[in-house]
């Protein structure tokens, strides 16, 4: 009895597919995130364009570098990826504020493949060249 209670256990945990295993990082996995740091600077973003690995836990570093707010804006890219449920408060209908001087984490795991755009919010500054794009391959 005691060998087929094993047996089946040892089958359940075969069961589990990787990708739910992937979806479901432990600790680890963000304390591990590879920094990508992003400068919010007046009307532009450095880098504005940026390539992420499907499957991989990264700590967006925005850092506002300008006196004034600005935003990160990239809802499609949210709405794709996995976000840390302790960075998940900060972002707003997919977008993320900096205050002037301030920096703010959000750590993520990219889960399509894809072309995200990204900007600024703030009145005029998108059109002013504040946009970029992120590429998930």
């Amino acid at each position: 009895m005691r060998a087929a209670i094993s047996f089946a256990a040892f089958a359940t945990l075969l069961a589990i597919s990787p990708a739910s295993v992937a979806q479901t990082p432990a600790g680890a996995a963000w304390s591990s995130a590879e920094t990508v740091e992003i400068q919010l600077s007046n009307y532009k973003f450095a880098p504005s364009n940026f390539t992420l690995r499907q499957g991989q836990a990264y700590r967006l570093h925005l850092v506002n570098a300008a006196s004034g707010g600005h935003s990160f804006s990239a809802p499609e890219f949210f709405a794709a990826a996995q976000v840390d449920p302790a960075d998940a408060a900060a972002i707003s209908k997919g977008k993320v504020e900096v205050e002037g001087g301030q920096t703010r984490d959000i750590r993520v795991i990219p889960q399509k493949p894809g072309t995200y755009e990204f900007q600024c919010t703030h009145f005029l500054h998108a059109p002013m060249g504040m946009k970029g794009r992120i590429t998930v391959e």
